[in-house]
Formats: C-alpha cells, sequence, structure tokens
C-alpha cells in the first residue's frame, strides 16, 4: 500500500505565498484577507441556484453544477488560503478549471466542434464526454506537476473571454450588452489585482495594502456569474428557438446592479398572470 505524502497538506507546503502577510489577524489563518474574501463564492450560488430554478426546469439541471462548482471553488480557495498548503493550492486550481470545463461542456458553441460533432444529433453529448475525459486527464496531470494547472487555466480563460465578445458583437439587446461589458470590465480590473498582487507585492505592501488577492476573488467571482448568466442567456437565444430568454434583476428588476438571472418568457407571462389573480383577489377581499 503506498505511503501518503502528509507533506501535500502541512501548512506552508505550497510554494505560492501572496503579498499578505501570514497570520497576523488570527495564529490560525495564514491569509486572513484573502481567506474571507471567498465569501461571496459560498452565500451568492445558493440564491442562483434558487432563482435558476424555472431555467433548469425547461433548459436542464447542467446550470446548477456550475454554481455548486463555484461554491467548491470558493470553499477551496479559503482552505488554500487558510493553510497555504499544497492540497489547498492544487485543490483551488482544479476547482477553478472543473467549472470553466464545465461551461464549455454546456455552452461551447455547436459550430465549433471538433470533427463535424455539430451535425450529429448527438454532437453536443460527444463534446461533454470529451470535456470530462480532458478534465479528468489535466486534473492528473496538475496533481503530478502543479505548475501545469497555470498554464491550463490561462489556455481556458481567455477563449472564454473570446467567445463573450463574439456573442456580445451580435446582441442587439441593451441590457445583455451593458451586462456583458459590465462583465468583461471585472474581468479585466480582477486581472489586474491578481497581476499587481503577484508582481509588484513589495510596492504595495509599501503603501500598506497588500490584499489585492482578496480583491481578485471579489471581482473574478463577479465576472465569474455574470458570464454564466450570459451564456445561458445565449443559449436559450441560439439553440432553442421555441424559447426566448429574459435577463432579469433580483431583488428588483429596475434594480441593474442587482443579481442578473435568465428567466424565460413563458414563466415571466406566468409570473405576470399569477401577480395579477393575487392583484383581483385582494380587490375582492
Amino acid at each position: 500500500m503506498p505511503a501518503i505524502n502528509w507533506e501535500l497538506i502541512e501548512r506552508g507546503s505550497s510554494p505560492i505565498d501572496w503579498c499578505e502577510d501570514n497570520y497576523t489577524v488570527s495564529p490560525y489563518i495564514a491569509e486572513f484577507v484573502n481567506t474571507f474574501s471567498n465569501i461571496l463564492f459560498i452565500i451568492i450560488p445558493p440564491l442562483l441556484i434558487h432563482l435558476h430554478q424555472p431555467y433548469a426546469r425547461h433548459c436542464g439541471p447542467g446550470i446548477h453544477l456550475i454554481w455548486f462548482l463555484l461554491i467548491i471553488v470558493g470553499a477551496s480557495s479559503a482552505y488554500f488560503h487558510a493553510t497555504l498548503s499544497l492540497l489547498g493550492q492544487l485543490l483551488d486550481e482544479i476547482a477553478i478549471l472543473w467549472v470553466i470545463m464545465a461551461g464549455f461542456a454546456l455552452w461551447y458553441p455547436k459550430q465549433a466542434f471538433p470533427l463535424n460533432w455539430e451535425k450529429l444529433p448527438d454532437g453536443r453529448r460527444k463534446f461533454k464526454f470529451l470535456c470530462m475525459v480532458l478534465s479528468i486527464i489535466s486534473t492528473f496531470l496538475g496533481f503530478i506537476q502543479p505548475v501545469v494547472n497555470a498554464f491550463i487555466l490561462l489556455t481556458l480563460g481567455v477563449p472564454t473571454l473570446c467567445l463573450l465578445v463574439m456573442e456580445l458583437k451580435v446582441e442587439d439587446n441593451l441590457r445583455v450588452i451593458s451586462l456583458g461589458r459590465r462583465t468583461i470590465t471585472l474581468w479585466v480590473l480582477a486581472v489586474a489585482c491578481w497581476v499587481n498582487d503577484r508582481m509588484f507585492c513589495s510596492w504595495w505592501a509599501s503603501v500598506g495594502f497588500p490584499y489585492l488577492h482578496g480583491a481578485w476573488h471579489i471581482l473574478i467571482f463577479l465576472a465569474s456569474y455574470t458570464a454564466v448568466v450570459l451564456f445561458a442567456y445565449f443559449e436559450v437565444k441560439n439553440n432553442m428557438d421555441y424559447e426566448t430568454p429574459v435577463l432579469r434583476y433580483y431583488p428588483s428588476d429596475d434594480f441593474q446592479l442587482g443579481v442578473p438571472y435568465v428567466l424565460l418568457e413563458r414563466d415571466v407571462k406566468k409570473e405576470g398572470r399569477e401577480k395579477g389573480l393575487e392583484q383581483e383577489k385582494v380587490h375582492v377581499i
């Protein structure tokens, strides 16, 4: 029976140490701000699961997998920054990989499928299987050689942004375009924070703000979940002729800085009818 490599879970076993000073707030948490800045990954996805129940009912439950994986990303990242262990680093990076690959499996454009799979009735299923195989191989390689993870994530992140830009270029709904621009802006700001924390740590520490990686967590979550909402919208618009997607905001649809989500027009009409009936009951009473 092979011996367990306990060095993986030892505190400080990761070769990566971010700019924030270690154990300054708590003797049990290495990077306090970087740990708790993952809170949005934990508290927002359950709300998104609730808001997308009608979408999942008509378009498939795959979107719920994305929300669940985002929770895993947040939990893994918090564990990594609390311990700076190599296991935490690997779980963090691999969870991000699975989120991206799950998004590809669900919403990658059919016209870009390999081997002319877009012409096959089960082309999407074949592509999902391919994404799963690639994810498993990448996970295995990541554990053997952790440096591979950064290369894989960079390779996958840029095409995702390019796909979003391509969809927005042909979009005519101003509300969707506005959300897309916000998503891209958040992504650019997030990457800028990541690069500055990694490359210019000494300067940011000298001005008393070594917390840009924590800002990265907040910004990249906002960019990621809004991108998921947009790709869910485009999937219905491009591939479901019998449905019409509607971009809504919670808690008020008039407040476009709220939480965006996708409904189908049939559910919007149903919602309107239900409100009408409620108003009639109030008048009767």
